[in-house]
């Protein structure tokens, strides 16, 4: 190879110039050299039920998936999945040729939009989005067209008044005008990272009918889908009319069961839509995870009464770290789902997010992520911050005391 000049083009794709080390590795590794509590990235601090992880080690000593499984998944994981939907959500998907193992809901998100998107295609996406749609948009070639969800003014129910508010909304004639002949695909995320949003029935039926009148494409985050609070409900949007048939829906079993490192995710569609992004997969990962992909599969079969009580446990995290941020002179945003809470720290005499959570460590000993990341216009988000609260309820209590030192 011959020696680089300082004439020569630059070493990284132009696609991805935009983007540089993640947010989460940068705070992780601040967290790390200060000793502070790390409330910025989403993983939880203990291990999920103990029955599951034995079932790895079980497939572990067995053979099972120690060498390559098959591209599409372990047939029992994928029979799993299409059980789990049809269960829960009423939707039939053929387990050998609609469903898709991946690693992680981070490569299914990859692989359907390298899968389905020409160069020049349109995206819209929920702002503020998760980081990796805005990398993986770019990677496809595609562009992305941001419709921002905004918070509202109402008071949360059971909230101290004026202190937390219900939720982000989305303006759907925003929505709808975002549509243009050049658009491909809808990205949506619910229950929405990193706002804490659930979107309603009657906003999804409305963008399934965009979807419908547009003949647009979705791609469909659900991996939080277990984690909803109070009176939200998580509707899948391949259950509303004319949907099933041009939605990818994605799920992952990290969120759910505490197995974050396992990265076994998943994707359900149509067998044409399906094969289009398997054919995108097999070159990435090809396969991953093996014998997790069988604990997995005992796991999507335990009974209610674990998605029930994990859901009770973090409703109850949730409030614990809500209340503390709120006596700390936090504005927060109540989440009705996923496992952060987005703040806005103007009250506490605060503008910009990003110096804020760059200081916080060294003020506070918490780690926190800023929202203005998440977003296009870095404006738009810039004073939210958002904390995870996956956590032990020791360290979210002493998380809430160390963050009084900002009221006092």
């Amino acid at each position: 190879m011959t020696g680089m000049t300082s004439s020569a083009r630059p070493l990284l794709n132009r696609r991805l110039a935009e983007f540089g080390t993640t947010i989460f590795a940068e705070m992780s590794a601040l967290a790390t050299s200060t000793g502070s509590i790390n409330l910025g990235q989403g993983f939880p601090d203990t291990d999920g039920p103990d029955e599951i992880r034995e079932a790895a080690v079980r497939a572990l000593r067995d053979g099972r998936g120690n060498q390559y499984p098959p591209g599409p998944g372990v047939p029992e994981l994928r029979t799993a999945i299409a059980e789990h939907q049809r269960r829960r959500y009423g939707l039939s998907y053929d387990p050998d040729t609609e469903v898709l193992v991946t690693a992680g809901a981070t490569e299914a998100i990859a692989a359907a939009l390298l899968a389905l998107l020409e160069p020049g295609d349109e995206v819209i996406a929920l702002e503020p989005y998760y980081d990796s749609y805005a990398a993986c948009i770019a990677m496809a070639g595609g562009t992305r067209v941001p419709v921002t969800l905004r918070p509202d003014e109402g008071t949360a129910e059971g909230a101290p008044d004026g202190t937390a508010h219900r939720r982000f909304r989305l303006d759907l004639d925003e929505l709808r005008d975002a549509v243009t002949d050049r658009t491909r695909l809808l990205l949506v995320n619910t229950p929405h990272n990193p706002t804490g949003t659930v979107l309603t029935r009657a906003e999804l039926t409305e963008i399934a009918r965009i979807a419908v009148e547009r003949d647009l494409l979705v791609v469909t985050d659900e991996v939080y889908e277990h984690l909803v609070f109070d009176d939200a409900e998580h509707v899948p949007l391949a259950t509303l009319p004319g949907m099933r048939e041009r939605t990818v829906t994605i799920g992952s079993a990290g969120k759910t069961f505490s197995f974050t490192g396992w990265k076994v995710g998943w994707v359900t569609s149509t067998q044409e839509l399906v094969t289009a992004v398997r054919t995108a997969k097999q070159y990435l990962t090809y396969v991953s995870a093996g014998p997790f992909q069988y604990a997995i599969a005992e796991a999507l079969r335990l009974p209610d009464s674990y998605f029930d009580s994990f859901r009770a446990d973090f409703r109850r995290k949730r409030d614990l770290l809500g209340d503390g941020l709120h006596a700390a002179g936090f504005k927060v945003y109540q989440p009705q789902g996923t496992y952060f809470i987005t703040t806005d720290i103007t009250p506490i005499g605060e503008k910009d997010a990003y110096a804020f959570c760059r200081a916080l460590p060294e003020r506070c000993g918490v780690v926190a992520i800023p929202n203005s990341v998440f977003y296009d216009d870095p404006d738009a988000g810039r004073s939210q911050v958002r904390f995870a609260f996956c956590k032990k309820d020791d360290v979210l209590h002493e998380a809430a005391d160390r963050l009084q030192r900002l009221a006092s």
